[in-house]
């Protein structure tokens, strides 16, 4: 199952380039489900298409969105259940901590008291995408996600959460659960029941699968953008967020480009029009040099003078898109381009065999031996669009905290780095390189 999550910088057209993705699939043939968390009318507006409210949510995640509607033959759009979900989540804590708010003497929430909190979105939209993944009812899965900076935190939030829950409730602690019945009797209390412990077990298994969905090699991050001096910065900074959590990208979708943009040409007798313009153009030249050097495609989807609305108007963005493989600004202005964008054949729907490499792909992290010639292993960690200034890190035991910008993660370090000591780190050709050098007390010596 091929799953492509669909992002950018807030009023790029995130709705409208997912929707486009998922038509232009459908028209191949294939089984296609986009899911949306917009809750406002952008995504009918675009579909043509009314979306039934969300029902109940059910264990298991069954009812995570409303009956999904046939935007077209193929194709089926479903809104998801946010707010259900969380009083779902929220009954079943209440039934599962039943004993501990007796307790402390705590009393439950009502039903009707169990309004949707911020921060809920996120879990119903991971827990939507493994639901949509376990159903197996689908070849393509397209998500409309919240904008870049949200998405970056929410693609991390698995791993995040388990490692909370590891230290919170380490393995090696497990035992104790015999002793508990022991325990009650010499406090003369009852202690938590077991079902509470049970639901931190639920999580942490809910949590990895909805990590492997997303560390799946059919899963893949699109990118939409429309080219000025704003959204260089954010998108610099968001791939590199990216490629840290290991998320590849496969297309960035330059949107609603205007007449002259990837010509060069201005609009003749408008210089208002031809403003706008070169500065797309400027931009747009900047996206293609900095993108396409690492393999990622560039999809260039035209301004219609309209806001999209339905099928009509999506399958004329399909017709008009163009999907870049050298770079305009390389070329001189006169890129390879052609028409494949959201059309069969590549582009929006491309396959598994234009991004797996190490330019399309988030890249590997490699440990690299240079004790030989340096006295150090280096260990490659790819960060493409990051600035130095942006970059902190920190050793912490077994563990290498990593920063860009606002964004952190903790990579566990491979067997061999935990026996060395950091002695510095650069960045070169989008990759951060972080020197180790072995420490004499734990480094193995030759016999």
């Amino acid at each position: 199952m091929r799953t492509v999550l669909v992002t950018g910088p807030g009023g790029a057209g995130r709705t409208t380039v997912a929707a486009a993705t998922a038509l232009a699939a459908a028209r191949e043939g294939r089984r296609v489900l986009l899911l949306t968390a917009d809750r406002g009318p952008a995504p009918e507006a675009v579909l043509g298409t009314a979306l039934p409210s969300p029902g109940q949510a059910e264990e298991g995640g069954a009812a995570l969105w409303g009956p999904p509607a046939e935007a077209a033959p193929g194709l089926h759009a479903a809104r998801i259940a946010t707010g259900e979900h969380f009083q779902e989540r929220a009954r079943d804590l209440q039934d599962r901590g039943a004993s501990l708010f007796d307790l402390v003497g705590a009393s439950p929430l009502d039903p009707e008291e169990l309004t949707e909190l911020p921060g809920a979105e996120p879990l119903a939209l991971l827990t939507a995408l493994r639901a949509a993944h376990e159903e197996r009812a689908w070849d393509l899965l397209v998500a409309d996600l919240p904008p870049l900076h949200t998405t970056v935190r929410l693609l991390g939030l698995p791993e995040q959460l388990r490692r909370y829950l590891r230290r919170l409730l380490p393995a090696e602690r497990q035992a104790a659960r015999a002793l508990r019945p022991m325990l009650a009797q010499l406090a003369g209390v009852p202690m938590p029941a077991q079902r509470l412990y049970e639901t931190a077990e639920r999580w942490e298994a809910e949590l990895a699968a909805v990590q492997d969905v997303l560390e799946a090699d059919g899963t893949t991050v699109r990118l939409v953008a429309e080219p000025g001096p704003l959204a260089l910065g954010e998108l610099r900074l968001a791939r590199a967020a990216l490629a840290l959590q290991g998320c590849r990208v496969d297309a960035l979708v330059a949107n609603r480009l205007l007449p002259g943009t990837t010509t060069g040409d201005a609009p003749p007798g408008d210089p208002w029009l031809a403003g706008l313009a070169a500065e797309q153009l400027a931009a747009h030249k900047t996206l293609h040099e900095e993108f396409l050097v690492d393999g990622v495609t560039v999809c260039e989807l035209p301004h219609l003078g309209r806001g999209p609305r339905g099928p009509r108007d999506l399958a004329e963005l399909a017709v008009r898109a163009r999907s870049t493989t050298i770079g305009v600004a390389a070329a001189g202005g006169n890129g390879s381009a052609h028409g494949v964008g959201v059309i069969p054949g590549g582009g929006l729907t491309d396959e598994l065999d234009g991004w797996q490499g190490t330019g399309g792909a988030a890249g590997e992290r490699t440990v690299e031996d240079r004790l030989a010639t340096d006295g150090v292993l280096l260990w490659r960690l790819p960060l493409p669009g990051a600035a130095r200034d942006e970059i902190d890190l920190l050793r912490r035991g077994d563990e290498l905290i990593v920063g860009v910008g606002p964004f952190r993660r903790v990579l566990p370090l491979p067997s061999a780095l935990r026996r060395c000591t950091v002695s510095g780190a650069g960045l070169r050709d989008g990759a951060l390189c972080v020197r180790f050098t072995p420490d004499p007390g734990l480094w193995p010596r030759p016999s």
